[in-house]
C-alpha cells in the first residue's frame, strides 16, 4: 500500500478511500481543483491528510504559474478554493497559513525558484507529519494497558494522515510494545469510516479488531467489555474542547457514565489557538444523501428531511487527556 497521499513526478497520488476496503485504486492529480474536489468528496479525509492534501493543492497551483501573471491574485485563487473545502478541520487551515508563508517568503524569487520552494514545503509538511504521528504513538503508548481492549471511532489511522496515524498510531505503538490489544471499532454512520477503514487498517497490521454499529458502545462498556477510548481530533479549542468525527460528543458520555478514561490523540496542529472554547468550531454539515443512501441505494423516503452534521464537539470536562507530538496534555488543558 502506497501512503494515503504522496507526491510524485509533480502530481499528487492519494488512494481513493471512497473504495476501501473492496479496491485498492489510487488516482493521480495535476491540477489545485482537482486536489480541492477530492477533499470536498471524501477521496481524502482525516484532518492531518487533509492538510497535507492543501499544501500539495498549493504547489500544484504554483506549477501553473506562468511569467507574467499576476502571481499574488493567482495564489489567493488557489489559496482560497482550497480553504473552502471543508471548514472544520483545523489542519486544512494551518497547512495553508504555511503555504502561505512561504509564497511571501519567496517572492523575490526568480518563478522556477519560487515553485519549487512551494513544492518542497508541501514535502515538508507531509514528512513532519509521519515523524510527528511516531511521536504522538510513542507519547501516548503507555496509557494502554497490555491486555486492554480499546474503543476507538471514525478513523485516525495511517488514511487520515501521512502516516502511522495518531490515535490509531497510539494503538499501534502499544502493539508494537508487544502488549496484547483488541480493538472496537464503531462502524460511524454514515459515512462508516471505522467499518471501511479502521476496520482494513487494523487487520492489515494484525492487531485484533471487533466491528461494532455506533449504538453498540454503550451496553458492551457496562458489560466491561471495554476499557478505555482513544480518538482523533479535526479541532481542538484552547480549553481542550475537540471536534471530531460526529457521534464522538455520544461516546465521551458513555464513557464518563462508565467510568472509563477517554482519550484525544491529535498532532499540535490541530490546536486553534484562535478559539478559547468549542462553541466557536465551525461544524460542516454534508450532503443529506450521505444517510439517505447506503452503497448508492436509498434506505429510507426519498424526500425525507435529513440533518447530517459531519461532526461534534466533545466537552474538555469529558477528557482525561489529549496526546501529542510534545506529551500528554491533561486537564485543565494548557497548551
Amino acid at each position: 500500500m502506497l501512503p494515503a497521499i504522496c507526491w510524485k513526478n509533480n502530481k499528487v497520488v492519494m488512494i481513493d478511500q471512497r473504495k476501501l476496503p473492496l479496491k485498492e485504486i489510487y488516482l493521480v492529480y495535476s491540477r489545485a481543483e482537482q486536489v480541492a474536489r477530492a477533499i470536498e468528496t471524501m477521496v481524502i479525509r482525516g484532518a492531518p491528510a487533509i492538510g497535507v492534501a492543501a499544501a500539495y493543492g498549493v504547489a500544484l497551483g504554483a506549477l501553473a504559474f506562468r511569467q507574467g501573471d499576476d502571481l499574488d491574485r493567482k495564489f489567493e485563487a488557489v489559496r482560497a478554493r482550497l480553504a473552502a473545502t471543508r471548514p472544520t478541520a483545523r489542519n486544512l487551515f494551518w497547512a495553508l497559513e504555511r503555504m502561505t508563508r512561504c509564497f511571501e517568503a519567496g517572492r523575490g524569487l526568480p518563478l522556477p525558484a519560487l515553485k519549487k520552494a512551494l513544492v518542497r514545503e508541501a514535502e515538508a509538511i507531509e514528512k513532519e507529519d509521519v515523524a510527528t504521528n511516531r511521536a504522538i504513538g510513542l507519547q501516548g503508548r503507555d496509557l494502554i494497558g497490555d491486555g486492554a481492549s480499546v474503543l476507538t471511532h471514525c478513523n485516525a489511522g495511517e488514511l487520515a494522515t501521512a502516516g502511522y496515524g495518531t490515535a490509531i498510531g497510539v494503538i499501534r505503538a502499544a502493539h508494537e510494545q508487544g502488549k496484547k490489544i483488541r480493538v472496537f471499532s464503531d462502524e460511524t454512520r454514515p459515512f462508516l469510516q471505522g467499518a471501511r477503514l479502521t476496520c482494513w487498517e487494523l487487520d492489515r497490521r494484525g492487531i485484533p479488531v471487533v466491528l461494532i454499529t455506533d449504538n453498540m458502545a454503550g451496553w458492551l462498556m457496562k458489560k466491561g467489555e471495554i476499557d478505555c477510548v482513544i480518538v482523533g481530533a479535526d479541532r481542538i479549542a484552547r480549553n481542550g474542547d475537540t471536534a471530531n468525527k460526529i457521534g464522538t460528543y455520544s461516546v465521551a458520555v458513555l464513557a464518563r457514565e462508565h467510568r472509563l478514561p477517554f482519550y484525544v490523540a491529535a498532532p499540535m496542529s490541530t490546536v486553534d489557538a484562535s478559539l478559547r472554547t468549542g462553541a466557536s468550531i465551525p461544524i460542516e454539515e454534508r450532503n443529506p444523501r450521505e444517510v439517505r443512501e447506503a452503497g448508492g441505494r436509498c434506505v429510507t423516503l426519498p424526500g425525507i428531511d435529513v440533518r447530517n452534521p459531519a461532526f461534534d464537539v466533545t466537552p474538555a470536562r469529558f477528557i482525561t487527556g489529549i496526546v501529542t507530538e510534545r506529551g500528554v496534555f491533561r486537564p485543565p488543558f494548557r497548551f
